[in-house]
């Protein structure tokens, strides 16, 4: 079996999953991961074949990020899960439930983000504010 990854951007991120659909690739899923105070990361998991294909993509907290459920309908899922547990705010998706998948209104920080990000009143329109954990 082959695996790759492949960089993105914000800007390039939305135009190389349309590629990688057209290939007749599948979504497996996302992941996202908190790598420090300032930065997440979001890892794109596709299938063809057999063979795994990931895209990579660093981000500021705080930066909205494309949709991709415009492509693949199904990560709208995802990409409200990761705004639950994360706080990512996605743009562009078809079906945005506003940081309430999983979570209700009243839950104040997102729960695997280990430097926090702490819900403003406005956490139903989607503004969140980082914190550090310790202090949240």
């Amino acid at each position: 079996m082959e695996d790759k990854t492949i960089p993105v951007t914000l800007e390039t991120v939305v135009a190389e999953v349309t590629k990688i659909k057209a290939e007749g690739s599948r979504l497996i899923t996302m992941t996202c991961v908190d790598i420090d105070e300032a930065n997440m990361e979001l890892l794109y998991h596709f299938d063809k074949d057999l063979k795994d294909h990931h895209l990579r993509m660093k981000i500021a907290k705080g930066q909205p990020v494309p949709s991709i459920s415009p492509v693949y309908f199904a990560a709208f899922l995802i990409e409200n899960e990761i705004e639950d547990q994360f706080g990512v705010k996605f743009d562009g998706l078809v079906l945005d439930f506003g940081g309430t998948l999983y979570l209700e209104e009243e839950v104040m920080r997102t729960p695997f983000c280990k430097y926090g990000v702490t819900r403003t009143d406005g956490a139903a329109s989607g503004e969140a504010k980082a914190a550090s954990a310790e202090t949240a």
